[in-house]
């Protein structure tokens, strides 16, 4: 079905587009999807101590207001994210911020964090309970004097919402958030965050969304900070700020965060020196060029055990998870596995 209408819906501008299906899932126009393996042990999980139907969640991006998380949960996602969310409502970066490269299955945003703040969006959730596994994703205010203490408002709104948080360090649209990388400002951040998780008696867990443009030489500290504190999760990885010599549409030299299939490779290399590192001691959430059963395969190999789509879903349709699961579940029979998670990491270096 979608396929039919995904030309006329490639005709209008992309954010005006992701605008109406926010609207469409408001109003249940995308109806339940129809999926002949639900809760096919083949792909049953659990994450955060809570089982999941399936390990593929939908990226933060897409419902940044929490405005239509149940419904996405009806197209058969396991998990899903909210955000980025800031403390205060902000517009963003100016309009046009979204360009779809429909020949490289990729898009480029510089959205800059719009969002109606912490306020707005908690409420939403404390109303509207969700009927699956959810998680907020952080990030400061563009004007703000403390970008640490953002984080913390941030984490005060949610943290007996949701079923986990992310602290997204890692947009390359808000500008010099990605020194948080930086292992002094990273380590900073991450105390000041557990001792604000400490002081309010909470054992929510802690995500950490990581640019798939990290320097080599900073993955083994990065690493042992998120091991320090006992992260209990690691999103590999954010949009990409290079990857742009191969590109086919003429946006390719646009200002913002590339993803989709470009950013895959990139991301699998990543998640496959994390995951040596990290030695079983931290989930790895797989995030860049998710659209099928082989990139989701490929994901698993790498050695991430969840994986978030956002832009794969755009281009597929929002039917995407039962396509993946269905084409994964071929692959993983003619292989003679019984669960995905028996293939997490087998092509470690």
């Amino acid at each position: 079905m979608f396929s039919k209408f995904r030309n006329l819906i490639f005709k209008i501008d992309p954010e005006t587009a992701h605008n109406l299906a926010i609207k469409s899932l408001k109003l249940n126009f995308v109806r339940n999807i129809f999926d002949e393996n639900k809760k096919d042990p083949m792909f049953e999980t659990k994450l955060f101590g809570k089982k999941l139907d399936n390990p593929i969640g939908l990226a933060a991006g897409f419902d940044k207001n929490a405005e239509v998380y149940n419904s996405i949960f009806d197209l058969g996602f396991g998990f899903i994210e909210v955000g980025t969310v800031t403390p205060l409502k902000q517009y963003g970066n100016p309009k046009p911020r979204i360009f779809r490269l429909i020949e490289d299955q990729a898009l480029i945003n510089r959205l800059g964090f719009n969002n109606l703040g912490a306020e707005n969006i908690s409420s939403r959730i404390r109303f509207n309970r969700p009927k699956g596994l959810l998680g907020v994703n952080l990030g400061p205010n563009k004007d703000t004097q403390n970008r640490l203490n953002d984080y913390l408002v941030g984490f005060r709104a949610f943290y007996d919402l949701v079923d986990y948080i992310t602290i997204n360090i890692s947009s390359p649209n808000t500008e010099n958030l990605r020194e948080f990388h930086e292992e002094k400002k990273f380590d900073e951040l991450m105390t000041l965050i557990f001792n604000e998780k400490e002081k309010l008696n909470s054992d929510i867990p802690i995500v950490v969304k990581l640019s798939p443009d990290i320097k080599e030489e900073n993955i083994e500290k990065i690493t042992s900070i998120l091991t320090n504190y006992k992260v209990k999760a690691v999103i590999i990885s954010n949009t990409t700020e290079g990857n742009r010599e191969n590109l086919k549409n003429i946006s390719k030299h646009q200002k913002g965060g590339l993803s989709g299939k470009p950013l895959e490779k990139k991301s699998n290399l990543l998640i496959n020196k994390f995951y040596t590192f990290l030695n079983g001691k931290i989930d790895i959430i797989g995030v860049g060029g998710i659209d099928s059963g082989k990139s989701a395969y490929d994901k698993f190999l790498a050695g991430a055990s969840f994986l978030q789509l956002y832009t794969g879903m755009v281009y597929q349709g929002p039917n995407i998870v039962s396509k993946i699961k269905k084409e994964l579940k071929q692959i993983l029979i003619d292989k003679n596995v019984k669960n995905f998670k028996e293939i997490i990491g087998k092509n470690k270096n």
